[in-house]
């Protein structure tokens, strides 16, 4: 090698090192006035109902917008070159904290996932089906009745309704090269801000409208089983990797996204998986409730899966809002207010479905049932929202049973509905 290619390879090396450390310190410059704002605002309270962490997706969906804005084509060009590593470390974070939050919720809820699972299975299935039921019936009237509105627009926005990625890239792959691809694009981020807020709201709002008695509701979670502790007594000392358990933590993730890469074929081409989602949370489950594998303690400690869950979800949120603010108010402003209506009903009316069928006609109580709900809804910032209104991590059983259930049917749905005409045009 030349000396003059090796000054060239050492200036190019150099640039690429500045370029990414200035796109580093512009995600961390959002992340961390995000977090600091959304947390201020999150206290405010409106006869008792706040947004709490879920205010932090707000605050980052007005963050997306204006860096959008930076990082237009008429944006500020000494950023303009840096929106595409800003856009991957923003989608990094928001995959980080999905991990992070999901596994720390799963090993804390273990103890009682499967006695619970086991009374209430059948409910858990049913309301899976039925919440994602009725959103795809308000999405298949959308498409057939409201002028001018396409498969792709409707399944856009019931996608972002249901805050749910996987039945967002069913309905892309189900129409790959139409003329109307774009539109699911643009319908999913019309509805997803007010599928995340308005499911938050939801179970916040439902134990003060009921007057709901929030000892008695957390009694009625507690069915942790003591055998296994005991069993673990007669055993001996076990075997710990390290005095937090991180290493415990690691290979639950670890484990939980090979379990959530497993594809599952469902016909037609399509398939199904668990994804970082519901890999992760299942391994959390089954790790949380068997505290060991042999000698090797299973247990982490608990205040490091308290930090984690809260830290998950705050950057979940802000890798979300930030995504979505970008699309959210050009999307508005070219397709109106309409558009938006369309989708907030696609979130409410599986909810106040889901709720009655779970509360007067299964008669699950009231803290599995809002669980069951978030679960139906496959909303991850509501099943934070939920942990904090109620103050107990175990809402995360019913959330898990019915979670899976729902994102297949979603899946299934969302194909079918891309293939519904309109009957106005």
């Amino acid at each position: 090698m030349s000396l003059d290619n090796f000054s060239f390879g050492l200036i190019e090396a150099a640039g690429t090192y500045i370029f990414n450390m200035k796109s580093i310190i512009i995600v961390l410059f959002f992340v961390f006035a995000i977090i600091a704002i959304g947390y201020l605002l999150g206290k405010i309270s409106i006869k008792g109902v706040s947004l709490g962490t879920a205010a932090i997706f707000l605050v980052a969906l007005v963050a997306g917008h204006f860096k959008g804005v930076a990082f237009g084509e008429n944006g500020i060009a000494a950023w303009a070159d840096s929106a595409t590593k800003v856009d991957t470390y923003f989608n990094l974070l928001q995959n980080v904290g999905l991990i992070l939050f999901v596994t720390s919720v799963g090993l804390i809820a273990g103890p009682s996932f499967f006695k619970n699972l086991k009374k209430n299975a059948k409910s858990y299935v049913f309301l899976g089906v039925i919440i994602i039921a009725s959103g795809a019936l308000v999405c298949a009237l959308v498409t057939l009745f409201v002028p001018n509105m396409t498969s792709a627009m409707s399944v856009g926005l019931l996608s972002g309704a249901l805050t749910s990625t996987p039945a967002f890239a069913a309905a892309q792959g189900a129409l790959d090269g139409s003329a109307v691809y774009d539109e699911i694009a643009v319908g999913h981020a019309v509805a997803y801000p007010f599928g995340v807020i308005g499911v938050v709201l939801f179970v916040q709002i439902v134990p003060k409208v009921l007057h709901a008695n929030m000892d008695e509701e957390r009694a009625l979670l507690l069915s942790n089983d003591t055998a296994e502790e005991k069993s673990s007594k007669k055993i001996g000392k076990l075997f710990e990797m390290d005095k937090f358990g991180l290493g415990t933590f690691s290979l639950t993730v670890l484990l939980g996204l090979i379990l959530g890469s497993i594809n599952i074929p469902l016909g037609s081409g399509s398939s199904f998986s668990l994804g970082a989602t519901g890999g992760p949370l299942i391994m959390g489950l089954i790790f949380g409730h068997f505290g060991r594998i042999g000698k090797l303690s299973l247990k982490v400690d608990e205040h490091l899966l308290s930090i984690f869950q809260e830290l998950g979800l705050v950057f979940f949120l802000i890798g979300a809002g930030v995504d979505g603010g970008a699309k959210f108010v050009v999307t508005l402003k070219e397709y109106g207010g309409w558009v938006f209506l369309w989708g907030a009903l696609m979130t409410t009316i599986p909810l106040f479905i889901g709720f009655f069928i779970a509360k007067y006609c299964l008669k699950l109580s009231l803290f599995n049932t809002l669980g069951s709900l978030t679960g139906g809804m496959t909303s991850t910032p509501a099943l934070g929202a939920l942990i904090n209104t109620t103050g107990t991590p175990n809402v995360a059983s019913a959330y898990a049973a019915t979670y899976p259930i729902a994102l297949i049917i979603v899946v299934l749905a969302s194909q079918f509905l891309t293939y519904l005409p309109n009957l106005t045009s």
